[in-house]
């Protein structure tokens, strides 16, 4: 009896159909390296291999599909947690940023204030005797004085009181001047000079700096005096006779005299 070949679409694969689609499939997950990675006493443990002459093909179970999800799941949350280390690290460098460049500022506000306090001490002006007054006034007239009125102003202060610089300036003479005994004139910061006589003491030299309230001498009475006092005179040029009014002088610079 002849027998006919079934036909149709109910014919099932041949065996060396179906191993090649297995064969396939393995293939396709070796390449994205999950398969690779695991462990081959697993890996043969969970699969059915069927012998078709020279090939293999192979079943996976599904210990190792478990095993595959795992390791997905593994690197996902490996990736993540590189990714939130990389968020804290970022956001940790830009606060020491901030920090450093906070107190940058910080530290340049207070360099500008330390350099305007120190530019306001040095343009201020102050009286050359503390707590004194004025016992003799600019121009006062009499027989005592040479040119027949008084070129400057007395401050009264016993001999040995302290005698300050009334701004900040050089010394251009210091030593004897004559009538005026001890003196010292300086050349002020704004081109005026400043006289200070009749000192017991001096404690300057020529060509030093001297700053505001700075003490430079010791009131007495050396020179033509009638007793102890400070003699003060503001002028426009270092030499006698050019003389203005020290209170002026002295108010003009914020001084209260």
């Amino acid at each position: 009896m002849a027998f006919t070949r079934a036909t149709g679409k109910h014919r099932l694969p041949s065996r060396m159909t179906r191993t090649t689609r297995r064969t396939v499939g393995v293939a396709a997950l070796a390449t994205t390296g999950v398969v690779g990675t695991l462990a081959a006493p697993a890996f043969a443990a969970e699969s059915e291999i069927e012998q078709t002459g020279p090939l293999k093909a192979v079943t996976m179970g599904d210990t190792v599909a478990q095993e595959i999800d795992a390791q997905a799941v593994a690197q996902r949350q490996a990736a993540e947690q590189a990714a939130a280390r990389e968020k804290a690290e970022a956001a940790a460098k830009k606060r020491a940023e901030e920090a450093r460049a906070k107190a940058e500022k910080e530290r340049e506000a207070k360099a500008r204030a330390a350099r305007e306090a120190e530019r306001k001490r040095l343009n201020a002006y102050t009286t050359p005797i503390a707590g004194s007054y004025v016992s003799t006034s600019y121009q006062a007239g009499g027989g005592v004085w040479s040119s027949g009125s008084h070129t400057g102003i007395d401050f009264h202060a016993a001999s040995g009181t302290a005698v300050h610089a009334v701004g900040s300036g050089t010394v251009v003479e210091a030593g004897w001047g004559g009538s005026y005994g001890n003196q010292i004139v300086i050349k002020m910061v704004d081109g005026t000079y400043t006289q200070y006589g009749h000192l017991s003491s001096i404690g300057v030299s020529v060509g030093q700096t001297v700053t505001p309230g700075q003490q430079i001498a010791l009131s007495g009475a050396t020179g033509n005096v009638t007793g102890a006092h400070l003699h003060f005179e503001a002028r426009t040029t270092a030499e006698y006779g050019s003389d203005m009014d020290p209170v002026a002088y002295l108010r003009g610079h914020g001084v209260n005299v």
